[in-house]
Formats: C-alpha cells, structure tokens, sequence
C-alpha cells in the first residue's frame, strides 16, 4: 500500500545527507516504489523506506541492499555508512569511550538493565505503585506483580519494595530482611541456595529438605529467623524475580509444582513468618492458571504494572538527571514523554535512549539532538547492537551469534525469553566478545553465568530477531539438547537419562547439519557421544517397551470401555488421558515442523482425529495450503534422477544402486510400485527419460552407457537393443527431442552425442560428437521443447546452444556466461522463449532465448540456495520453476515475469541430504524429487495457490456465485471459477482498461457487477454476469484527484462508496443505472488524510470511512446525497487505519490498524461507539484488512508481517486468536476475504500470489490425505511409541 514520502529535514546533518543521496540513487534508477525494490533487495518495503527516511542509520545489510537493487556503487556506500557510523556512535567496541565519560560522572540511567536495590536513589516515577505495592505486601503473605516485559516490574520489586521494607515500617517497626532470586531452571535449587546463605546452612541438604517435604521452606525460614534473633514482628520477604523461568526454563512439571506448593505452603500456614512475592510477566497468566492452589492464592493478591502516567514519565526522565547534577531540555523530555506515553512495554528502551543521550550530553545538558542522534526509544538499542556489531572482527561476529542465540528460550504460545547460561557452556574463546557484549550493556555477567541484559534486545535488534526466525528448529533443538545434557550431567551420567530412537535420530541429524550459529560444548558433543554408544542397547529396550505399552493399551482400551458404560467419572479420567495423548503427538509434530512438514502434517491430523484444538485446526489449514510430499524408498543408494511418464502414470527413478524402479503413481497419494526393480547398468545410474510416446525409457550411466528400455509394459520393463556406446567416459545425461526420434546424451568426456532412436531397437549415431566446451565434462544437455535447440552445461562454467533444427548436421549457437563455477543442469520453459541454468556458484541464472542466436539475460541471479544448486524444472503451464541442491531443499519460483521471479512460499524440505533432480508430474500437480537420503518425494502442489505476474493488490468474492476476483499492479483484474476451491480455474482473459494499479475490487450483492477503484483515479464497473466475457459497463467514474483506494457497495446495490486516497475524499455515486452511473452529493472532505478504506453496514443505513488521520468515521446515509456524521470519530492513537469491516449483524467494527493491532468497537448505536476489549495483538507489523466470515464468528486480519491472523470473535468484547497465524505467503498481505459458504479465505499478497485457505479442518485433512495418505506404522511408532495408532485417514 503506497505511503507519500516525508520531505528531509533541511539541517545539514550527515544522517539527512545518508539519506538524500539514497533518495537521489532510486530516481536514477527510475524511481521504482519500494515493494519493486523490495523485491530485489530482500528487505519489506518498510525497511526499505526507513532506510531513506532520515531518521535513523539503516543496517550495513540493509544500506548496501538498497543500492544493489539501485544499481549503485556498494563499495562507495559502504566507505559512506561507516563513515556517516563513526560520527554517531560515541563508543568503540572496547568501551573506553564510554569508560572516560562514566569517570567524570556515574550514568543516571541504567539502560536495559533492571534498577537494583542499590539504584534505590535514582530510582524515580514508581512512588506511587511502590506505596501500594508495599501496603500489600505488608498486609497480605502472597502478592503476585504482574506486568509486560519493559513494564519496569524488576525495578519496582528490586528498588521499589526491597529497600522500603528492609528500612522498617512507617510506625518505626524493625525492617525485614529479603532474599531476593529469579528462579531459573531449577527453582528449589536456587530457593535453597539463597536461604542457606542467609541461614548459613547447607544447600544440598537444604535441597534434600525442600524437594521432599512442602512445609521445609516454612520450617527453615522460622528456624533462620530464630538462630538470628530477629525482633518479633520480623518476616522474612522472599522476591522471586521473573516467576515466568519456572514455565520457560524448568522443564520438569514435579518440580515445578514442588516449588510452588513449597511458597505456598510457606506463606499461607498458620504460624508462618514468610512474605512471598512473585513477579510475573502478563503473557504467562494462563501458565499460573494451570496451578489450582496459585489460581485460589492469586483472587485477592495481585497487582498489575502498567505503563506510567504522564507525569511519573516526567519524574522518570528528569529527576535522575537532576540528581547527577544535569539538565534534561524541554523538547527532550516532551518528547520521551510523548513517544512512551501509553505504551506498556517501552521503559528499557526508554531508560537506553536516555543512557545513549547521555553519553552525547552537551556539557550538563541532555538534549533534543543527542537523543535523536541516538536513535531516539525506537531505534537507539538497535543502534547500538548494530554498531558494535559491524566494529567486530568476521569470527567475532560468528562469536556473538552463536553467543546470543545460546542465551534465548524459545517461547511456546509466548513471546520468546531471555535464559542465563553457564559460561562453561559457551566455550573458552567467548570471552572477548562477551566482555564487549557486557561493556555496551546487551550482555550480563556474573562469575559463572552470561544473560541477555533485558529481552527488549530481542525485539528491538532486527539482526537477532532475524538470527531467532531463521532457524527456530535448529535453536529449539540445540536448546533441547543443551538441557538433557544437564540433566544427564547431574544425575550422575545415568544411561536413563541419553537420548535414543528417533529423538537420538534427530539430534544427530541436526549435529551434521547444523550451521556455525549455534556450536554445540564440551558437554552436549559427550552426551551425544554418549547416547550413540548405547543406541543399540536403548533399541532393543524400547522394543521391549513398546510391546508392553501396546498390551497395556490393549487392556486399558477395554477396561476403560466398560467403565464409560459404568462411571461417568471413568469417561472424565479417559478426557483427561486423551488430552496427554493430543499433547504427545502435538509435540512430535512441532518438532518436526521445519524439517518434515508433511510428516508433522500427518501427526495433526492424528491428534486433530483423537481431540480438535484450535492450534491444531490452524496448523491443518497451513498444511492443506502447502506443498507436502509422499515418501517412496528408492533402493540402498543416492537417488539421482527421476523421471514421468507423459500420461502422468508411470514414474521412474533410478541411481546409485544400478537398479531402476517404477511406480504406478496415478494416484499421487498412493503409488504402487511395478514388478522388480529392473538391473539396469553395471555401475550408477545418473539421469533418465522417457520418451514423448511413453514406450521408451533412457538411462545414462556411470559404465559409460546409454541404454534404451521397452516400458509398453511398465511393470515388466526390457531391453529394446544393446546399449549405446562411444562416451569415453560417465554418460551424465539424456534427453529425447520433441519428436521422440533424437536423443541427446552428454558426458563426462567433454562432448554432447545425438542419436536417431526412430527405432529405439536399432539406434544410429547422428554425425560427429559435439565439442562446444572448453575444458572439463558436460554435465547435461537438454531439448527445447519445440526441438529446435539443444542446450548443455558444462564444468567450464558455461551453457553452450545448438540448433539441431536438422540433428544430423547441428549448428553451434551462442555461449551463455555469468557462472563461476560448474553448470550443472538446464531447463527450458514449455514454449521454449525462457531457459535456466545452475551451478556449484549456488545460483540460478535465466535467459531469454526467443532468438536462440542471441540469447539475453534477465535480471540477477537467484542466491536463495545456501549450497550447490543441482536440479531446475519448469512447470508444465511455464508460471513455476523449481530448482533443487546440496541444502537439501526444493524451491519455487514464480516467473510469470522472469525478469524479476520471485520464491512462492518456503523452502520445501524433507529431505535430509543432498536433491539432486526433479520432475514435474504433466498436469502440473505434482513434483518429483529424487534426493541422496536414498528416496523419492512425490510433492503434491496445491492448486490452490495463484501466481500472478505483479504483486496482487485485492480479493473479493461473488456473494451469489462460485467466482473470486483478483486486482493486480499490472492493472489488470482476473476472475476464477471457485465452484471446487481445491481446483479453482481462470475465468476468461483478464480485464484490461485501467492504466495503472487496481487497488480494490467489489461484487454488488446480486453478483451481476464487479467494481475495481484504481490508482490511475478511476472506477470502472464491470459485468460480469458471464464471467468468462466480461465486459466494462459505462465510462469509467472520475472525479478523485489521484489514486481511488477502496470501493463498497451500499446493501441494496444502488450505492457506491469510493475513497480517494491522494485527495482525502469520500465520494458516493448512483449506480442504480450502472451504465449512467453519477455522483451523489458533494465529497467527504473531513478526514486530514488519506482515505483508505470505506465500508457499509449490512443494512446499508451506516458508511465507515477510514483514514491514515488515525481516525474511523461513521456516517448516516439514509439518504446518500447528504450523509451526515454520527458522535465523534473514533481515535485511538494507532498511528493510522487502513482497513475497516462490519460484522454481519452491524453491531461490531473491526479495523485494521498501522501500530500492528485489530480494534474492535461496538456500533450497535453509531452514535455513540465504545471501544470493545483490548486491542488484539498477534502481528508485527502494519495490519492492511480485516474481514468477518459469513456467521459473524470469525475475523480474519492481514499484516505486512506476511501473516493471516484468525480471531474468535463470537463474544467480541472477549475475543481471542484461534490457534496459530495462518503462513505461506512470502511478502505483505493486503487484503483477505471470506467465501459466501465462510469455508474459504482467500487472500492477496505483494508475493504476486493469491491463496485460497481450506477453512473446514476436515476438508483440510481429506485433502491431505488424498495427497499424502496416513502416517505408517513404522513413523507412528517411532515418534509416538507410547500410544495405540488408529489411522486417522481410514
């Protein structure tokens, strides 16, 4: 969604020039908007646009991004950034800048750090709470403080309450003394080692005591104070610190709940002389909640933390200034004062900004410049976490990835946390870099341990939110095994503790695998070693174990049917054992999410079948709308090639072993393999083909053959002749020409053979061996589909071309170059205007080969493979490419415009090593990929995903008829036929008139007609009552100045409400007579904006307007020549709306918000809405639209953030997400819309894709496994041995 650019500030500052001169780089370059660049740059547009905003220095990454898609000078803007750095960063990586200004006198401010018992001093802002909070405490033996991360929770608790009452009471009464601890992974542990220390007791013994009675904590604080003589009156306070580590860190349940009761137990018993308090971050309130006796200890004890009142922001900002003899400017302090004014989260930012601002104080003053040269609290942690970033050496940047990742609990329906770790575990060599890490205050020491400073950093420091996304499985897993090595260290290296099976399986798999972020210590490289060393015994047990669990199973299964008949108690106890075994399963599959998504896609489904959850129905639904792939074992070897028949029947795979095997796949999700494997050639098999007529199938082979095989009868495959010879060394390759009657081969000798197989049993050599490369073999060759071309590549870096229009005398064409290193495949798209190569460089590179004889190339090479990219395809309809490699991955590449493809979802895996080739099934629903984990996946591709040529602005489906439209960037508007949305089908050409982007679309009620609001300044309305001939109805509707960005059709068809988002305005037009459709009224003018949504109530007597203002308006238009405004606009300080829905009853607004929330306002009388609940929080990013399904039930959002949110909102002043974000798209989603039926969503995205969604969960799993099938027995139980399998796709 375009955004007018801010003018620079005219103030001669380096940073504005930064940012001038990137502005001046994109006009030359043709002023593409920032979503064009963003799709070069593979940075969002709002990164993009930051970069050039003036108000902060963007990344190095990002900076040197954004010339590449420019064009520019990335050695010159590099020398530009550092430079432009130097001048804002006030300290090097070793602190001794800092040091030197810290001499002359001590921080004010603590930065991300929590205030301390001895910061009590400066420690300003929370007199109030802390007055409250103290009151409580002193009445009350339980208190909970609950609040957001950033909410300053920890300071109140350690320098609010703990010095007031360690000082004594208000009435002179003796002070009380406090142990204060967060509880980690252990919390009895830590409990016991801070009373023992206070007691001077023994903290072993202590554990002992504490882990086996729950009244130990009670009796040793009455015995402690008692040793110490301690006035009457005297209680000991107990602080427990971040209490959400008991859910995070502490994995194990009985001790978890051991230290509960033990608190408990210690303030609520009869002669206690306990005080407990607990601070709790808001997000684990329902973790609490799963505690009965916390839950009854918490109805009268709790006491929330919000954001600070105006005026203790004020105290906050300047009294500690004040105190150190400083000034804080008047702008300065409004300005914090009005940028964290209501925000819940934001006072470690802000207590940074101000230790940054400080640091570039002038003289005595804290100023409005320095803060803003910091980066101000949105940007200043980022700031200063890049800048001492880019300062470090290559390998200490290694260093302090694999550091930070190490320090990050990864959160589970949560935000992610920060975790302590033992220096021990992060290697002898982390020193340096935590020392620079500590010095900048991202960093905590203490003797033995290293902890991010505040979990702010996760959030605020882009590089490390990307560091955490980018590997979430590989970091749970190492955060995994990290934690089974400790438990297995303490308890005495007992073979109980080790891993095995499948477990086992996957932790090796991911130390082979496993990148330089995240190094496994000492101690997991010996617990691994450990565990393999008795994998064979722990395999033997755990079979043993598995046939008791399943005779167990057996007759718990029928004693728990005879109970159901007897006890409705026994059917309780049954629920509960059935929610254990959804849970069971539910992990097996999250853990297997990112590696094998079709596996843990199968898992869903098995648990969704014993008990529906939420997060289950949302994990089906993204799973129904991915690509998922069958697993066929392919022999004992590397499987290099694969290969389909041309009627979809019969697919061919073959490799390492020598064999050739063959499957009947005419049902995907069931292939039947065909008699034996067939002997083929004496060593390995490396590509084969069939012919065009499906009769002949070609090898080449390691033995330096081709050989030709008489598949009429597939499964009984033979021999047509004697093999072909004359290949001096590997045949690598072989390729049929669009006829049938040439067949190319290409080898390790350097040369490219043609042969006539009109005859396959009798087949002739066809001239001399061509010999177009330079150095080195030809690693393949293939056929143009219209025969006319032949393509190779070759180890000299190169593809050479040939016509072979007359294969008996071909002719050397053009050398492709770009390459640096072996080519290793080519593809040709199906109308041979389009080919691709790739190669050992990691790339993929295309060319426009229209004219064979000069060939040109298209945009930059592909770079998303991390490794040797080895396999390319086209998809038979020529939209989609896929290419394969070394990173064990398939991707998808829409070129539609090959100019400038992009990647269509995520990367598919599921194999666990090298992909080596693909194919395409002929009908385009399925790919074959052939990979060294000695297998075959059959990749069932959705139907359901629509690629597009430009980024698809728009979605909207006919409220009467099977038909969703689609409004693009190239200014087009196409219509599907959705009668079967698994198999939606296009509807005609596409609608062309407009001249420039179609930014929103709308049916009228009755379906006959389609409105598209465009940003050429028009509306044009179509009809489309025979969707496959469209026609335009009329002159298009003129009158906005600039782009119109939103259209809505009044109940009764006979209005039409546009918005003008250049001009401000609300037009209302009289579309009764559609083909003389005319303005009604004068504009809208009042919103101060842009206009960029409208909508109208369900009964038609009500329009929203919505506006980049920050307000939504509500008008009557009872008569729509002069609609008339109703009570105030509603405001609530988001930043800006840009998308607004009613619910089907009209009682309910929803808006999509620019500060990344969904606001709900009840409009039951429009005259006077009220906001319902909280703001619903879940994306990150900017959210573009909402939508309410047909019943009303479900609101449906999109982000920037690339990311569909579900929400239930059948009690919308109580709404709640439903289950996780719907993911897949790879670029923001601007708009989403329910079908008619409310069973699907559709949705469109910057990705040039349109995406249907499967709303029906058990739509989604026929799908699923009509595409895959069920999981084996052999998987059930290797990932779920301990329960009974009952095959949920029976």
């Amino acid at each position: 969604m375009p955004r007018r650019e801010t003018p620079l500030e005219d103030d001669g500052s380096a940073l504005t020039d930064f940012a001038a001169g990137l502005r001046l780089m994109r006009d030359k370059a043709g002023k593409p908007t920032y979503r064009q660049l963003a799709a070069q740059a593979h940075y969002s547009s709002t990164t993009l646009a930051d970069a050039a905003g003036g108000r902060k220095l963007p990344s190095l990454e990002v900076t040197l991004a954004f010339v590449r898609a420019c064009g520019g000078d990335e050695e010159e803007w590099q020398a530009r950034w550092h430079e432009v750095a130097a001048g804002l960063t006030p300290a090097s990586p070793n602190g001794r800048d800092h040091a030197g200004l810290e001499q002359d006198r001590p921080c004010p401010y603590v930065g991300l750090a929590a205030f301390q018992p001895e910061d009590a001093s400066w420690f300003f802002g929370r007199e109030r709470l802390t007055d409250d909070l103290v009151t409580r405490v002193r009445a009350d033996r339980f208190v909970a403080v609950f609040g957001a991360s950033g909410s300053g929770k920890s300071s109140l608790l350690r320098a609010g309450l703990v010095p007031r009452v360690s000082g004594g009471a208000p009435d002179g009464g003796p002070g009380w003394p406090a142990l204060l601890f967060t509880p980690g992974a252990h919390p009895l542990e830590e409990c016991a080692a801070r009373l023992a220390a206070f007691a001077g007791g023994t903290a072993p013994v202590l554990h002992r005591e504490l882990s086996g009675d729950p009244r130990a904590l009670h009796q040793a604080v009455l015995q402690a104070l008692a040793t110490g003589d301690c006035p009457d009156g005297t209680d000991l306070l107990l602080v427990v610190d971040q209490f959400e580590e008991v859910f995070t860190l502490c994995r194990s349940k009985d001790e978890r709940d051991r230290f509960v009761t033990a608190l408990l137990t210690a303030a609520q018993a009869a002669n206690s002389r306990t005080r407990v308090v607990i601070g709790v971050r808001a997000d684990f309130y329902a973790s609490c909640s799963e505690h009965p006796e916390l839950v009854a200890a918490l109805q009268d004890a709790q006491l929330l933390v919000g954001p600070m009142s105006t005026e203790e922001l004020r105290r906050a900002v300047s009294r500690p200034a004040v105190r150190s003899e400083c000034a804080v400017e008047t702008a300065l302090l409004a300005r914090v004062v009005a940028e964290a004014t209501g925000q819940t989260n934001v006072l470690p930012l802000v207590s940074h900004a101000l230790r940054e601002t400080w640091l570039r104080r002038r003289g005595n003053t804290l100023t409005l410049s320095g803060y803003e040269a910091a980066g101000g609290i949105p940007h200043a942690l980022a700031n200063t976490a890049e800048a001492l970033y880019q300062q470090l050496t290559a390998e200490q940047q290694r260093l302090t990835r694999s550091v930070l990742l190490r320090m990050v609990a990864l959160g589970e329906g949560t935000d992610d946390t920060k975790r302590p770790v033992p220096r021990a575990d992060l290697g002898p060599d982390t020193g340096a870099v935590l020392d620079l890490l500590a010095r900048a205050r991202l960093v905590t020491l203490d003797r033995d341990g290293a902890e991010i400073t505040h979990e702010a950093l996760l959030h605020a420091w882009p590089r490390l939110r990307r560091w955490i996304d980018e590997d979430r499985a590989g970091l749970l897993m190492h955060q995994q095994i990290t934690e089974a090595a400790a438990v297995w260290q303490r308890q005495g290296r007992d073979p109980g503790a080790l891993y095995r099976g499948a477990v086992l399986g996957a932790a090796r798999q991911w130390a082979a695998t496993r990148g330089d972020a995240l190094v496994p210590g000492p101690r997991v490289e010996e617990f691994l070693a450990a565990s393999v060393r008795h994998a064979g015994r722990a395999a033997r047990l755990r079979r043993a174990g598995i046939a008791a669990v399943c005779i167990l199973a057996l007759v718990a299964s029928v004693a728990s049917v005879v109970a159901f008949k007897k006890s409705a108690t026994a059917q309780t106890e049954r629920n509960n054992a059935i929610a254990g075994q959804v849970g069971e399963v539910q992990a097996q599959a999250g853990q297997l999410r990112e590696t094998d998504p079709s596996l843990a896609a199968q898992l869903d489904i098995a648990a969704y079948r014993i008990r529906p959850q939420p997060q289950l129905r949302t994990d089906l639904i993204n799973a129904a709308g991915a690509p998922v792939s069958r697993r066929l074992a392919a022999g004992s070897g590397t499987v290099y090639a694969v290969a389909y028949s041309r009627d979809r029947r019969t697919l061919a795979a073959a490799g390492a072993d020598g064999m050739i095997r063959l499957w009947n796949v005419a049902d995907p999700a069931d292939p039947v393999p065909l008699g034996r494997p067939v002997a083929s050639h004496s060593q390995w098999v490396y590509w084969l083909a069939f012919s065009p007529d499906g009769r002949t199938l070609a090898s080449a082979g390691r033995d330096r053959t081709v050989r030709l095989w008489n598949v009429t009868r597939p499964a009984h495959p033979a021999p047509w002749g004697q093999p072909l010879t004359g290949h001096g060394s590997y045949v690598f390759s072989v390729s049929f020409s669009r006829d049938g009657r040439t067949l190319a081969s290409a080898s390790g000798d350097g040369t490219v053979r043609l042969w006539n197989v009109a005859d396959p049993a009798h087949p002739q050599r066809l001239g001399q061996p061509l010999k177009g490369h330079d150095q080195g073999a030809v690693a393949s060759a293939a056929f143009s589909p219209d025969g006319r071309t032949l393509a190779s590549a070759g180890h000299d870096h190169t593809i050479r071309l040939w016509d072979v229009t007359h294969p008996a005398s071909p002719r050397r064409l053009g050398r492709l170059t770009g390459f640096k290193d072996t080519v290793y495949a080519v593809a040709f798209s199906p109308d041979s205007r389009l080919l691709a190569g790739v190669g050992n460089d990691r790339t993929v590179r295309l060319w426009n080969i229209a004219a064979p004889d000069t060939p040109v190339p298209l945009g930059a090479p592909l770079t998303a493979h991390h490794d040797t990219v080895y396999a390319v395809a086209f998809s038979p309809d020529g939209h989609v490419m896929a290419t394969a490699g070394a990173d064990h991955t398939v991707r998808l590449w829409n070129v539609m415009d090959p100019s400038a493809p992009v990647p269509i979802g995520q990367p598919l895996t599921g194999h666990t090593e090298y992909v080596y080739w693909l194919a395409f099934s002929p009908d385009g629903r399925s790919l074959a990929s052939a990979g060294a984990d000695h297998t075959v996946r059959i990749w069932h591709l959705p139907s359901t995903l629509l690629p597009d040529r430009t980024y698809v602005n728009t979605v909207a489906f006919s409220p009467v008829r099977h038909i969703l439209a689609s409004g693009s960037t190239d200014s087009t508007v196409r219509l599907w036929n959705v009668a079967d949305p698994s198999r939606p089908t296009p509807l005609g050409r596409p609608l062309t008139g407009h001249h420039n982007a179609v930014r929103k679309l709308a049916f009228s009620p009755d379906g006959r007609l389609l409105a598209s609001a465009s940003r050429d300044g028009t509306i044009r309305l179509w009809d489309v009552r025979n969707p496959g001939r469209a026609a335009l109805v009329g002159q298009p509707l003129t009158g906005h100045r600039g782009e119109v960005n939103s259209v809505s059709f009044s109940p009764d068809g006979r209005t039409l409400a546009s918005a003008g988002l250049h001009d401000g305005q609300v037009r209302l037009w009289n579309v009764s007579r559609p083909a003389h459709a005319t303005g009604l009224g004068e504009p809208i003018t009042v919103h101060r904006g842009p206009v960029t949504a409208v909508a109208f109530s369900p009964r038609g007597h009500v329009l929203a307007t919505a506006s980049s203002d920050d307000t939504t308006r509500l008008w009557d238009v009872t008569r729509p020549a002069r609609p008339v405004p109703l009570g105030h606009p509603l405001a609530a300080r988001s930043g800006g709306v840009y998308g607004v829905a009613f619910s089907p009853d009209g009682r309910t607004l929803a808006t999509a918000n620019v500060d990344h929330t969904v606001r709900l306002w009840n409009v039951t009388h429009p005259a006077r809405p009220l906001a319902l609940a909280e703001p619903l929080t879940g994306h990150t990013s900017f959210v573009y639209a909402v939508a309410f399904s047909p019943d009303g039930h479900t609101l449906a959002s999109s982000s920037d953030d690339h990311t569909v949110d579900l929400w239930n909102v059948t009690e919308p002043d109580h709404p709640s997400q439903l289950g996780t974000a719907l993911v897949g798209h790879t670029g923001p989603i601007d708009d989403v819309a329910f079908s008619p039926d409310g069973h699907t969503l559709a949705s469109a995205s910057d990705d040039r894709t349109v995406r249907l969604w499967t709303l029906d969960p058990d739509q989604a799993i026929r799908r699923l496994c009509a595409a895959i099938g069920g999981v084996t027995a052999q998987q059930w139980h290797q990932y779920v041995p301990e329960l009974a399998l009952n095959q949920p796709c029976s």
